[in-house]
């Protein structure tokens, strides 16, 4: 009964408990870094102005568009609106 709790929503979604620990991690680093990011563009707007919209299409996309976990980013790649975002305030300076 209590290795079920553990492990039937994992199994349901085709991952073990590990893996399936991996990926919430995963998701919560990209949710914590979309918030800092849209935190700071309502201090400056001109900053991140796409970045909290393509968090959530991006995680959308992982979690319920590619249900096969191994389409998903690793935990530790850089979401790409981030990573557009930097580029464009380099070039910006």
């Amino acid at each position: 009964m209590i290795k079920r709790a553990f492990t039937e929503h994992p199994a349901s979604v085709g991952e073990s408990y590990f893996q399936h620990m991996g990926m919430a991690f995963s998701f919560s680093a990209k949710m914590i870094a979309a918030g800092l990011a849209c935190a700071l563009h309502g201090l400056f707007p001109f900053l991140f102005v796409r970045t909290g919209s393509q968090c959530i299409t991006d995680l959308h996309d992982c979690m319920v568009a590619n249900r096969d976990r191994r389409q998903c980013a690793e935990a530790g790649e850089e979401m790409p609106a981030l990573a557009r975002d930097k580029a464009e305030m380099s070039a910006a300076q």
